[in-house]
């Protein structure tokens, strides 16, 4: 089920609506995960707008940032992907 992995509940989110705060928000942290130079920063207070299963998948990303997952092969399609999705869906009209 797509719940169990973050990159494709995330990416599932951004392709149904990439507008929605849920999709911007967990994008944002998807991209903020990919700059562990600059620590990481993430306003953890918009955890706050996701509801229980959008933040389940957030700690999820977490969890694989954790784990070294930023940067697999995995990763780097699921955020080529959203890059594309966020890309067009804040440019339609």
């Amino acid at each position: 089920m797509l719940m169990n992995n973050p990159l494709e509940r995330t990416l599932e989110l951004i392709e149904n609506a990439p507008e929605s705060a849920a999709a911007l928000t967990l994008y944002a942290l998807v991209s903020t995960l990919e700059f562990q130079r600059a620590g990481c920063l993430f306003k953890l207070t918009k955890l706050q707008d996701l509801d229980d299963d959008e933040r389940a998948t957030a700690y999820g990303l977490m969890e694989l940032f954790a784990r070294g997952g930023v940067g697999s092969p995995a990763w780097e399609a699921a955020k080529t992907r959203m890059d594309t999705l966020i890309r067009a869906g804040l440019s339609a009209p």
